[in-house]
């Protein structure tokens, strides 16, 4: 259960969200103390669970402390269930496709006029426009922003390594929920809060239009960019690992010709700002890459800690279980998913006081909170279990604690 010292302690949120960007929304505010419920459809549960390639991430990943039922929504009796929570409820947050949640009767004008305190989120794929029935993808609006083509090479637009406009959206879903809850404070009335994936894309790429506005040329992908700093690429070191490098100050650039023992590198005036290091920047790469190479990872780590400059060895994302500054801060969160796999999955990256420390629940089962959900909206216990054996209520019981998990508590 939510921390009562949490920020959003208190209030309730139906998450309907699938996939990656409603989930992240109800993650956000489950992280900051809201009691989140996760409505799935009943018998199966929301259908991540079950997906494979790069899609076996998104359900252990983004239902960490929520609660869970599963109804099915077809029958009348399921109908009822969600119509009471939905009364129950501060927030609801859905990603459907358009029109979905209208056709089941639960449109934010069907519940508003039953809980007019309702804050009824809705993320979508495009805002009101030519698009807005569409149906969008996060690499859909990457491609369709400008997005893609910016990240890979001319003539080879590439996704971004992550969900990034899926999670983005989801947390300009939070802003907006947060902004609702506020404003409910002064009127007592619930909104629609509204935000999509393609606005969010575009959003992130107005500081590519700002550029253009200035300059009036063709915008050439990052792969080809002609950077703002003379310094700041990955350089090959001898061991075969490679360091990204930025040196994006004078000041940088002094710290760095004194770390390296190269003080006629200071004395250079062809090289005194980072404008003139621009101009000579095929000298000064060149220089640069006969050095690192003959550097091995630890030795290049030294140099660029010594210089107290931008750097960063180039890491996979297992690289991170081992972290060493994540394991000293607790920015990974011991988990176990549904499957009992026990991992650890990174927290919420804000810090602020009433904020768990710790997962307080893990990501949940099929319904595994129906007994409890259902009670606190009023149902008794024979009805729950007949709604359990009619199959329009699905849930699952979690099994013993997972032995590896229990054995590192214990010795915790």
């Amino acid at each position: 259960m939510p921390l009562p010292s949490a920020p959003l302690s208190g209030v309730r949120v139906l998450d309907f969200g699938h996939t990656v960007m409603g989930p992240s929304c109800g993650l956000i505010l489950a992280d900051m103390g809201a009691e989140v419920i996760k409505v799935e459809p009943a018998p199966k549960g929301d259908p991540t669970r079950d997906l494979r390639g790069f899609g076996m991430g998104y359900f252990g990943y983004l239902n960490r402390n929520k609660r869970s039922i599963a109804v099915d929504a077809k029958t009348e009796e399921g109908r009822a269930i969600i119509l009471r929570l939905c009364d129950s409820a501060d927030v609801l947050i859905e990603n459907f496709g358009p029109g979905t949640m209208d056709r089941l009767g639960l449109g934010f004008a069907a519940l508003h006029a039953r809980n007019p305190r309702l804050i009824y989120a809705s993320l979508k794929g495009f805002l009101d426009g030519p698009y807005s029935q569409r149906l969008a993808l996060d690499e859909v609006v990457q491609m369709m922003s400008g997005l893609a083509f910016m990240t890979g090479p001319t003539g080879r637009p590439l996704r971004a390594g992550t969900s990034v406009v899926d999670i983005t959206g989801g947390l300009f879903g939070v802003i907006g929920i947060l902004l609702a809850l506020r404003r409910r404070d002064a009127t007592g009335e619930g909104e629609e809060v509204r935000t999509a994936l393609f606005e969010t894309a575009v959003f992130l790429m107005g500081q590519h239009l700002c550029y253009a506005a200035r300059t009036g040329v063709a915008i050439p992908p990052m792969p080809e960019r002609v950077s703002a700093w003379a310094v700041y690429d990955v350089f090959q070191l001898r061991d075969g690992k490679q360091l990204f490098v930025g040196i994006t100050s004078d000041n940088h650039w002094q710290r760095f010709c004194r770390a390296m023992g190269r003080p006629e590198l200071l004395d250079d005036a062809e090289l005194a700002t980072n404008n003139q290091r621009i101009a000579a920047r095929p000298r000064l790469m060149a220089l640069l890459v006969e050095m690192f190479a003959n550097l091995d990872l630890p030795a290049a780590t030294a140099l660029c800690e010594s210089a107290h400059i931008p750097f960063s060895p180039i890491a996979r994302p297992e690289d991170l279980f081992t972290d060493p500054h994540l394991a000293a801060t607790g920015g990974l969160m011991e988990t176990e998913l549904p499957d009992g796999t026990v991992t650890a999955l990174p927290r919420t990256p804000i810090q602020m006081q009433g904020l768990p420390e710790r997962v307080l629940s893990d990501p949940p089962l099929v319904g595994e909170d129906a007994r409890a959900v259902l009670a606190g909206i009023g149902y008794g216990a024979q009805e729950i279990e007949a709604l359990i054996g009619a199959g329009i209520v699905r849930a699952d019981t979690r099994p013993p604690p997972n032995a590896t998990r229990a054995a590192h508590n214990g010795a915790a």
